[in-house]
């Protein structure tokens, strides 16, 4: 599936997860169910179009772009989409109070 991506891809892409962690063992992705049923990833091209897009307090990790293949073998989905602005109710707002 992620062979077929688009040459003009980005060597690295921001991926939402579904909670901040330390140790990368720990990492959740976070998937998307689109209306036809498909497993979609959402990632993103740079770190202020995703925090644009999924809220200031989405938890992420920096993966290769080369690596979508290893995920796909861990839990496959079915599209990969880039740069995808959430609806402002499924976006996480930033977390008063934190440090960084």
């Amino acid at each position: 599936m992620p062979t077929s991506l688009p040459a003009d891809y980005p060597p690295v892409l921001y991926v939402p997860c579904a909670r901040d962690v330390v140790d990368p063992d720990e990492i959740e992705v976070e998937y998307r169910t689109t209306r036809d049923g498909r497993e979609a990833l959402l990632v993103y091209s740079a770190l202020d179009r995703l925090h644009s897009c999924c809220g200031a307090g989405q938890p992420w990790f920096l993966m290769p772009t080369l690596k979508l293949d290893t995920l796909h073998g861990v839990r496959p989905f079915d599209l990969v989409l880039l740069d995808v602005v959430l609806p402002e109710e499924l976006r996480r707002p930033a977390v008063s109070g934190a440090v960084g």
